[in-house]
């Protein structure tokens, strides 16, 4: 997870051409003891040693998602304190850069994984991308972000998943935001909602899961039934986030003024507004058990040549630097009970009865629930 917040970020990422650091993250090179001042002055004496030459930096390799931001001086704080040169290697949404580590696997082009989030966390359990490390500072957490109690992916962040609307959109053609998940599928709303693939994408996939919360699988009209309807009434589907709310809702120049995204959503756009805004021109949809809380981690890649510097990313990801950088970067909560949250943040709203459905029955159905989805919307 991933993510807002996601693009908006993306965009003004630079750390792939990251600053090389000047520290050194092993023992303090050995003092050669002084020459003399003149060897002409002591016949006897030898060519003094050189000084030794400090180690190159190390290179750690960390593919994200492309929503996944974070500040260059921060980096370059690990930089200079490891004697390291951090590389991101963005490859498009959560799923697709999950994809691409299982394709990988044993040889990876990366040393850590950011973004697997607790949608698709089973899957990459499954897979064994990943080697175990338990972070000192999941002390720091509260026990539900705790996703993943075999400690393969430490969770680094969270959000929740829910529908945005356009203000203006809506003000300006005498709508209401919708209050139930039932109004989508009226006429009244007919060409106005732009989700994302949940086989593709992680914001995608946790609507998708809400879906099952509201509705029901069994029930005389349950996910499936409202998912027919949805594309019925022409619901419009986009590979990842940055597709569906960059280009296809109207706050952005599309036409659909209903989107999936997020409810740290409308507290960013005030942030990027800077002061044109002094109130959020979205809003959020918060319908009970239609929301949903995700997760994202980070994990170490089986095969990586640097697990001992990836643990200790780990780490400095964990820790207050990094976790109070991640609001104004990529716009999602930090893990970390202690980081402080930017003023803007209050107008995040976080929803009163999110999606019930746990990582255990995520994990039985998920991909019962894509291929049924798959069926129903696009076949």
């Amino acid at each position: 997870m991933s993510k807002f917040l996601q693009v908006v970020v993306a965009v003004s990422a630079l750390l792939t051409v990251a600053a090389v650091a000047c520290g050194g993250d092993e023992a303090e090179p050995t003092t050669v003891p002084p020459a003399p001042t003149s060897a002409a002055a002591d016949p006897t004496a030898t060519t003094p040693a050189p000084s030794p030459t400090p180690s190159e930096p190390r290179e750690l390799i960390v593919m994200t998602h492309d929503s996944f931001d974070v500040s260059e001086e921060v980096i370059r704080e690990f930089e200079q304190a490891n004697n390291a040169k951090v590389v991101i290697q963005k490859g498009g949404d959560a799923g697709e850069v999950l994809v691409r580590a299982i394709l990988e696997k044993g040889n990876p082009s990366a040393d850590l994984l950011y973004g697997v989030d607790n949608t698709y966390l089973s899957r990459a359990l499954a897979e064994g991308i990943f080697v175990v490390y338990e972070s000192p500072l999941l002390a720091n957490l509260p026990s539900h972000l705790l996703f993943d109690q075999t400690f393969h992916v430490t969770p680094i962040d969270f959000a929740y998943v829910n529908l945005n609307y356009d203000k203006a959109y809506l003000a300006e053609n005498g709508l209401e935001p919708p209050t139930t998940l039932e109004e989508l599928t009226g006429p009244k709303w007919k060409g106005r909602l732009v989700v994302q693939h949940p086989g593709t994408s992680s914001p995608g996939l946790a609507f998708l899961i809400a879906t099952v919360s509201y509705f029901g699988e069994d029930d005389d009209y349950d996910y499936l039934d409202f998912w027919a309807d949805l594309r019925a009434n022409n619901v419009l589907v986009k590979d990842g986030w940055n597709g569906a709310y960059y280009t296809d809702f109207s706050h952005y120049g599309g036409d659909r003024p209903l989107v999936v995204s997020y409810a740290t959503s409308p507290a960013a756009e005030v942030y990027f507004s800077e002061g044109k805004y002094a109130e959020p021109p979205t809003g959020n949809v918060l319908v009970d058990k239609a929301t949903f809380l995700q997760v994202e981690g980070v994990g170490i890649l089986v095969g990586s040549k640097n697990v001992d510097l990836a643990r200790r990313f780990i780490d400095f990801m964990l820790d207050t630097r990094f976790q109070e950088d991640i609001p104004s970067k990529m716009f999602v909560y930090p893990a970390n009970s202690q980081a402080k949250t930017p003023d803007f943040f209050r107008f995040a709203e976080v929803p009163t009865t999110p999606a019930d459905i746990g990582p255990a029955m995520i994990d039985a159905k998920r991909n019962e629930w894509i291929d049924a989805w798959i069926r129903t919307v696009l076949r």
